[in-house]
């Protein structure tokens, strides 16, 4: 096993020009991203005053490349803009993180049908890529960590239960929601059965 390689270190510049240290030369933003998918670790760092640009200089090649920007409207980019700094970093910490986890639910679900249905996954397989982006990106939880909790709806209070009755009927109408999802599933072999015979 190889030890980890050291992080690079890359001072960028007032003029926006960026060198790296390790390899001693200026190099461009493509040549950083190029050393990130090779799997070195980065850190950028203003030339002056050391201050730490990793994750604004890690947003600027995605949304650089590959045409990643033209993925966010200019309305979406222009509200994110007039939001400030504290909403903004709630927005992306609370609702990108419980998008991603619908997202990922989504998509165990429809691997799980693919027995049944080949093109189940299909609707998830170009959007791995960008799943990989949210799930390992700077500033969310460390890997392992269960997302944070989506944000409390701003509409009406929950309603307690009322007595342990109805805590029952839940469970008997999950009971027939499987139970009917097994009928739906064993109407589908038969009739992919059917088909092939």
């Amino acid at each position: 096993m190889q030890p980890p390689s050291p992080t690079v270190v890359v001072k960028k510049y007032s003029n926006r020009r960026l060198y790296d240290t390790s390899d001693s030369r200026y190099i461009t933003l493509e040549e950083l991203a190029q050393k990130i998918r090779a799997g070195k670790d980065v850190r950028v760092v203003d030339a002056k005053s050391g201050e730490d640009l990793t994750q604004s200089t890690l947003a600027q090649i995605i949304l650089e490349s590959r045409r990643a920007a033209r993925l966010l409207p200019v309305p979406l980019l222009t509200q994110l803009i007039r939001m400030g700094d504290d909403a903004l970093a709630e927005f992306f910490s609370r609702y990108m993180s419980w998008a991603l986890e619908l997202y990922t639910h989504a998509r165990s679900g429809a691997q799980a049908l693919s027995p049944l249905n080949p093109f189940a996954t299909l609707p998830f397989t170009a959007t791995n890529a960008l799943a990989r982006l949210f799930a390992n990106g700077p500033g969310w939880a460390e890997a392992g960590a269960p997302p944070p909790p989506p944000p409390p709806a701003a509409a009406a209070p929950e309603p307690e239960p009322e007595d342990e009755a109805e805590e029952s009927n839940g469970a008997s109408d999950i009971a027939a929601l499987r139970r009917e999802l097994d009928d739906l599933k064993a109407a589908l072999k038969a009739t992919l059965l059917k088909d092939q015979g």
